[in-house]
């Protein structure tokens, strides 16, 4: 049978996402403790890859087991053998077509910025530290211009192995709460990096070191060396995946981070 799960994490703490032999991952840590559950070797599939230090609160994933038990049973066996810094938010038993990744019609990420001049000491790996002043209506006007399907070779890591650049954004929504600025971007899916690098050329903009007019020439040119620095790890978080409603999962009524309003 084929189960999915939802799940959560801080991710300061391991080397990204995907298995690796010598290093802590998430997903690494997941298998561990649904093998046990399971009492058999399992592999699974995620909707997103997240980098080392990236957190997730709307991750989703899914696997195949022999062993059957209750949504509420996988939930609480899984949460039971996961470091506390990973935990399962829901589970449901789901038909054999479904899959994390290849059934996601959108994946969501949020990016938050602790806009101070002093660091924090509790949220030190929830958010990122930018001192100075930034022009959201600015950045808000930039970000516009990448609204749609377009080639996003600008924004895309040289390590990228995706076989195409082009993605489709659904929306950037740059916003203020107190001390926090947050961008809040949707697509159909992303490539290597590209919340970070899109972060990190709005921010210049926002600062006021590069204009607007810079940020669609450089965005146009399709030349990642054009554009701005990546965007710290820290700030950014996977809060939601959407997929077809066939598949009935359930939904967050809060996206996250939790802290968030």
């Amino acid at each position: 049978m084929r189960i999915a799960l939802g799940i959560e994490y801080e991710g300061g703490a391991y080397a990204g996402f995907q298995r690796q032999s010598t290093l802590k991952t998430i997903q690494g840590e997941l298998e561990r403790a649904l093998s046990i559950v399971a009492d058999q070797k399992i592999e699974l599939q995620c909707a997103g890859r997240t980098d080392a230090g990236v957190n997730a609160t709307g991750q989703v994933i899914h696997f195949d087991t022999d062993h059957d038990r209750p949504d509420r049973g996988f939930i609480m066996g899984t949460n039971g053998h996961l470091p506390n810094d990973i935990a399962v938010t829901w589970a449901r038993h789901v038909d054999d077509s479904f899959h994390a990744r290849f059934s996601a019609r959108a994946r969501r990420y949020r990016y938050i910025i602790q806009n101070t001049v002093n660091r924090p000491g509790i949220l030190c790996k929830g958010v990122s530290i930018y001192q100075g002043d930034f022009d959201i209506e600015l950045m808000q006007k930039a970000a516009d211009f990448i609204i749609g399907e377009h080639d996003f070779s600008s924004f895309r890591a040289a390590d990228d192995q995706s076989r195409s650049s082009n993605r489709c954004v659904h929306f950037v929504k740059i916003f203020r709460i107190g001390q926090f600025i947050v961008f809040d971007i949707a697509a159909n899916a992303f490539l290597m990096h590209m919340v970070r690098n899109i972060v990190g050329s709005l921010l210049t903009v926002g600062n006021k070191t590069n204009s607007v007019e810079w940020f669609q020439e450089m965005f146009l040119a399709k030349d990642r060396n054009l554009a701005g620095p990546t965007a710290k790890p820290y700030g950014l978080y996977l809060i939601d995946v959407t997929y077809p409603n066939e598949f009935n999962l359930p939904k967050r009524e809060c996206l996250g981070p939790i802290w968030m309003p």
